[in-house]
Formats: structure tokens, C-alpha cells, sequence
């Protein structure tokens, strides 16, 4: 049993952030006492002082020892994402540009630079106002540090730096964007009040949980110093069929003996998430991709979790699920002490909707609990494309096919689609990009239905009305009630008349913002909906105070033709995003009614292709400002 009482907050739905560095700003870190708080790394020896140590409780052996026998399998997952889920930086891992780059951010500069293997930041407090040649350096010596880890290699990079306390890492405040070719700052890459203090992140007791295989910080509270273990960083073999010593003996003594008769070892002792049942197979993902419970009973800061790939994660570290609090008892009172906590993570209704936490949906979903639907129905970690994930010939219907066979035969029936459109995809109706991270929407993994009802009453956007952007939500329900036989609701005049994309987007909270903004970048959605008309309400959030849906906005827009090459820096100055919001309004009133096929007096243009600013304007007044922290 699980002693609940010595549970803290954070630590309880997998959120802990060190007390021994959560205080540690930016200025502390260059003012304060800087020669306590930082010892740059001047040679290799105390270059890896600084970073996590390689090692292991017993068992473990690393991936290098599977590649011998296992070449193929070994190359798949070394190009995967997991593998380099974080990686000491080097010229082979660092993706982002440090040929003197200067960047500025908050009063400091900070100059970045390669010399050979090494990537070095040296940071510089500015006072004063900036004169023609330059803002004036305080007369303090700069400091000069050597970086040490990066986490990411798929769509950005996270850097961190050596914090001074052992080998504790603390996030560089910048990002590098992978599309996009540039830094930016870290804080404003993902949706969080942009009126709160930015974020301190320590790798050590966040990162490490996931973004390594038996990941241990190992902090000591006495000499405030971690020294933090690790079997291996990244997602590496043994994360997913557990600690292989014994394998790798039995295949040597199998390699000296006969494979059968007296004395053949007949067990593999290493675990095969294929030949698991599925809802245990599921488990070893879920490990990481769910927002779980845990405790300080369960010692995991010093010896790492307990859990093995094979074992029921649900007797060490269970998943939250908000549907189920009368099983879970522990978190009456941080939801008493707390009760907005849970907006972080879910929809009202409970749904999960930010990324990275895949398998809180899954076990929500009929095809898992009365089914024998798992992870591995659609995924693949060696039969895959690495952008997905996804095994071969599930990126269509074949995915659902495996089990829901009838609908073969005649999909359109079932769809009211025609068979080869987006409409008649199971995945774009049964798992929408309802969920948020990375800068963009992310599928829901908990299969469900388009519901009208469960879109009022969570605020949760539905499949429908995100593929048809144009129309309302009174057209949903009109076709959902004659297909399928869905009660219709008591919707409100704006719920009758206004695209309902529409009023997630000028009247949403930054969550439904952000979704609605991406999926008019989406192809499927601009084809379904048409697009001419999408460029005014972008601009509308171009100016968002949200960093991160200014950027999702701006992408969305430059797709369009006529916006391609529109200036604007989702992070550059306020002026600049309002002249971009007139650029975009002035040349969309100049295409006048050609611009729009039609009237579309649900996108709120009048028959003369003007916009209905009143209209617009009221429902921005209407805006859901509650600050959202969405934590992916």
C-alpha cells in the first residue's frame, strides 16, 4: 500500500521541481554569489563532472549490448526520436546554430559559440539604455559557461547548463526551433500565462523521469549538490523490455551449448512487449506517457522507480484519471486545496488535452477496456516511419479495420463520406487533434464520438466542426442527430447562427485558441471549409497575448498564398504584430467579395463580403481570459 500521507503536490501527479533550485532565477544565477552558483567547466574532467553519470543498478547493460545480435532492430530505434530524447551535445546532437550568435532576453546577453566539440554560452548583464554602438556591459566580469545537455531532436531543441551544485542541469532560457531555423525564447514556446514569472526547470527532477532509461537524481538536501545516475539518456532498450544481463548471459551460454537436450536454457529472461497481454504491453508506454501518481514512499529520487517493463504499473505509480476520484482518494484534498489544478492537464469532462500523455486516453476508450486494443495496434518502435511511430499500413483505415472488419465493406455508409476522403478517415472523426503540444494540435488518443452536447458542456472542440470550420454547431447536431440519432440541445443564438470555430476561437480560452488556429492550417480543414475567408480571424490572434498562439496563428496564416511572405515575429515587438494584423485586414479588404466564394454569414462576412466587426468585436469582449498553464 502506497503511504499516501508523505505525498507532496507536485510530486503527486508527476510535476516535482527540486526545492534546492527551485528558488534559483536568472539573477541569482549571474549576481548572487555567481562564483557558489556556477563553476564553469574549464577542462574535459570537469566538463563531465557536470553531467549525469552513466550507471545503473544491477541488471542493467545498456543498449550497446544488444546491437550484436539484434543489428536491425538496434538501427530502427537509433534513428527513432526516443534515442536521442536527450544527448550530450556535440556536433553530432546540437541541431541549432551557435556560430556567435548573440541573443538578448530579459537585460542579459547571452553569446553563443562552438569551439570544435564544445558549445559555450557566456552571459552578460546590461544596464542603462542602449547607445549607438551597443547596450553597455556592467563593469562585472561576463561569465562563460560550457553547456552541457540537450533534450529533443524532432520539431525543437532544449538546452541546459551546469548549475554549480553537482551535476544539476538548469534550463538555458531559449529554444531552437527545428522548422523554423531560429532561437527563441524557451517561456514562449508553450501556453502559459504570460503574466506569471518565467519558469525555472531543473533536468535533474523533471526531464530525467522520461527523457531517460532509469533515469536517479539523487539529490543530497545536506550538501545541496545531486549527483544524478542514469542507466543510459534517451529512451533506450531496456526502458522498454527491461534490464537484459540475464538475457545477454543466456545468449552466450546458448552461443557454448546445444539449443536443446539436457542443461539448454529454454527462456529468453527479457521482455517482449508484443507477447505481453495488451493492457500490460500498454502499461511499459504508459509509463512515460501519462500523467501518474507517486510518492516519496516510493523512493524513486535516489533509486529510481520501481517499475519494470512487465509489471502492473498500477501497484507503483498509478495513472490520474479525474473520471475516477472515488477510487483514488488521495487527491480529494490537493483538488480541495487546488481545485483549478486539473485545467492544466484535462477537459472539463476529464478528457486528457496536452501531449506527451497519449495513454490517459487510451485507457479511457472502450476499444481498451472491453477490447484488445494497446499501444502497439498502431505503433511500432522498429516497423515505423520515426515521425509517428506509427507500424506499417496504420497511418489508414487498416488501423480499425483489425477489429471493426463490417465497416470495410462500405465505409461511406457509416460515414456519409465518400470513401476516399478525409471525411471517411476513422481517425479524423474517432480521435481529433484535441490534445496540445509542440506547438501544435496532437490527436486525442481516448477514441470517442463527435458530440455536440459534450462540446458545450467541456468546451472541447469536436471532430466535425474541427474539419468543417465554417460551419455552426447547430449544423452538427442537425446531421449527428439524422445519422446517427443524437438528441438535439438547446443551443443559444450564437451556437445557431456562428461557426462554432469561430467562437472557440474569439471568445475560447487559450487552449481552444490554439487548436482552432492550427487546424486552419490543417489541409483536411481548409478543403472541407475553404480558406479565403480564414485570414481575418488569424489576425485576430496575431496579436494574442499568448506567445504561442501568435505563433501557431502566424503559420496557419502564411499558408495561404496571399500571406506567404507577411513580416511578422511572433516574439518581436508589439508594434510589429499590430502592423502585421493591418497588413493581413487591409489585403483581405482589398480582394473585396472575390475573396469569399459566398456569402458566409456563419464566418461573419455579410453578403457583400465585409466583415461583421460588431459582431467580432463582441465576442472578443466575450474572450475566456483565465490565465491557462497548459503543461505538456
Amino acid at each position: 500500500m502506497l503511504d499516501r500521507k508523505r505525498i507532496g503536490l507536485w510530486a503527486r501527479l508527476g510535476l516535482c521541481v527540486a526545492g534546492l533550485l527551485l528558488a534559483l532565477s536568472w539573477l541569482r544565477f549571474h549576481r548572487a554569489g555567481r562564483a557558489q552558483a556556477v563553476v564553469p567547466p574549464n577542462s574535459l574532467t570537469d566538463f563531465a563532472s557536470t553531467l549525469p553519470r552513466s550507471a545503473g543498478p544491477t541488471g542493467y547493460v545498456t543498449s550497446a549490448s544488444c546491437e550484436e545480435c539484434h543489428a536491425k532492430q538496434y538501427d530502427s530505434w537509433h534513428r527513432s526520436y526516443h534515442r536521442s530524447m536527450t544527448q550530450i551535445m556535440s556536433p553530432r546532437t546540437v541541431q541549432a546554430d551557435f556560430e556567435n550568435v548573440p541573443l538578448e532576453l530579459n537585460g542579459e546577453r547571452f553569446s553563443l559559440e562552438r569551439r570544435g566539440e564544445e558549445y559555450r554560452v557566456t552571459i552578460e548583464d546590461l544596464e542603462g539604455d542602449p547607445t549607438p554602438g551597443g547596450a553597455r556591459a556592467k563593469d562585472e566580469a561576463p561569465l562563460r559557461i560550457r553547456m552541457g545537455l540537450v533534450t529533443g531532436s524532432h520539431h525543437m531543441q532544449v538546452f541546459w547548463l551546469p548549475a554549480g551544485f553537482g551535476n544539476a542541469q538548469i534550463g538555458f532560457p531559449f529554444t531552437w526551433l527545428i522548422d523554423d531555423q531560429r532561437w527563441v525564447p524557451r517561456n514562449d514556446t508553450f501556453i502559459r500565462d504570460p503574466t506569471a514569472s518565467p519558469s525555472k526547470e531543473l533536468w535533474n527532477m523533471t526531464c530525467i523521469r522520461c527523457h531517460t532509461t532509469l533515469g536517479r537524481p539523487r539529490p543530497d538536501k545536506e550538501r545541496q549538490v545531486y549527483d544524478t545516475q542514469a542507466v543510459q539518456l534517451g529512451i533506450a532498450c531496456e526502458a522498454c523490455h527491461g534490464p537484459a544481463e540475464n538475457h545477454v548471459e543466456l545468449q552466450r551460454r546458448r552461443a557454448r551449448i546445444p539449443r536443446s537436450g539436457p542443461g539448454a536454457p529454454q527462456e529468453v529472461a527479457i521482455v517482449h512487449p508484443g507477447n505481453l497481454p495488451p493492457k500490460r504491453a500498454s502499461q511499459i508506454c504508459g509509463f512515460c506517457h501519462a500523467i501518474k501518481w507517486f510518492d516519496k514512499s516510493e523512493g524513486w529520487e535516489q533509486h529510481g522507480f520501481r517499475y519494470r517493463p512487465g509489471d502492473d504499473l498500477e501497484k507503483t505509480t498509478p495513472i490520474v484519471r479525474p473520471g475516477r476520484l472515488e477510487s483514488q482518494p488521495w487527491l480529494k484534498p490537493v483538488l480541495e486545496k487546488h481545485p483549478e489544478l486539473f485545467n492544466d492537464f484535462f477537459w472539463p469532462d476529464g478528457m486528457i488535452r496536452v501531449a506527451g500523455r497519449e495513454y490517459n486516453g487510451l485507457i479511457e476508450s472502450a476499444c481498451y477496456e472491453r477490447g484488445e486494443m494497446s499501444c502497439l495496434s498502431c505503433h511500432s518502435m522498429h516497423k515505423s516511419d520515426p515521425n509517428l511511430q506509427l507500424a506499417r499500413g496504420m497511418e489508414s483505415n487498416e488501423a480499425c479495420f483489425q477489429c471493426h472488419q463490417p465497416f470495410r465493406a462500405n465505409i461511406s455508409g457509416h460515414t456519409h463520406h465518400p470513401a476516399d476522403s478525409s471525411g471517411s478517415l476513422c481517425y479524423n472523426c474517432h480521435m481529433p487533434h484535441t490534445s496540445y503540444g509542440l506547438l501544435r494540435a496532437i490527436r486525442s488518443h481516448q477514441i470517442s464520438s463527435p458530440n455536440v452536447r459534450t462540446s458545450i458542456q467541456s468546451g472541447r472542440p469536436n471532430a466535425c466542426n474541427l474539419c468543417h470550420l465554417d460551419q455552426t454547431l447547430a449544423w452538427t447536431e442537425s446531421h449527428l442527430s439524422d445519422w446517427f440519432g443524437q438528441r438535439p440541445e438547446n443551443l443559444g443564438p450564437d451556437e445557431r447562427n456562428i461557426s462554432a470555430a469561430l467562437l472557440w476561437l474569439l471568445r475560447g480560452d487559450a487552449g481552444q485558441r490554439a487548436l482552432i488556429a492550427w487546424s486552419m492550417g490543417w489541409t483536411p480543414a481548409r478543403e472541407a471549409s475553404g480558406a479565403g475567408w480564414m485570414a481575418p480571424f488569424l489576425s485576430t490572434l496575431l496579436i494574442d497575448p499568448y506567445a504561442a498562439i501568435r505563433y501557431i496563428a502566424g503559420r496557419s496564416l502564411r499558408r495561404l498564398p496571399e500571406y506567404h511572405d507577411i513580416a511578422y515575429d511572433f516574439v518581436g515587438p508589439e508594434s510589429n504584430w499590430a502592423a502585421a494584423r493591418k497588413k493581413v485586414l487591409d489585403t483581405w479588404k482589398a480582394g473585396g467579395p472575390g475573396t469569399v466564394a459566398r456569402s458566409r454569414a456563419a464566418v461573419l462576412i455579410d453578403a457583400g463580403g465585409d466583415l461583421q466587426e460588431e459582431q467580432i468585436e463582441r465576442l472578443l469582449r466575450e474572450r475566456n481570459d483565465r490565465p491557462l498553464h497548459l503543461r505538456e
